[in-house]
């Protein structure tokens, strides 16, 4: 599993985080919402120090990660981040 993300949606969530430098970026299962991998959940953002992290991306001088707890939610499928019509879109690809 890997994140996939490039600079311009690191910058639209850096800003919509109002991270501060080298702050650390969770992708994180929420319950609620929906998603294409998995029924009832979704993904949600915040600041936070990886602890145990399962894929990590460095953009921007910042760390975007997904922990260990979390990787279920994937059922083996990467994550790529974009942002459509000023809203974050995630995608999850198979990678195989």
């Amino acid at each position: 599993m890997k994140i996939i993300l490039n600079e311009e949606t690191a910058n639209f969530v850096i800003n919509d985080l109002q991270a501060s430098q080298n702050d650390s970026i969770r992708f994180f299962v929420r319950l609620g919402g929906c998603s294409t991998v998995q029924d009832g959940f979704s993904l949600g953002l915040t600041k936070d120090t990886p602890k145990h992290p399962a894929a990590e991306i460095v953009v921007e001088n910042h760390t975007f990660f997904i922990e260990q707890e979390d990787e279920w939610f994937f059922d083996g499928n990467d994550l790529t981040v974009s942002i459509t019509d000023g809203e974050i879109k995630y995608d999850f690809n198979n990678k195989n």
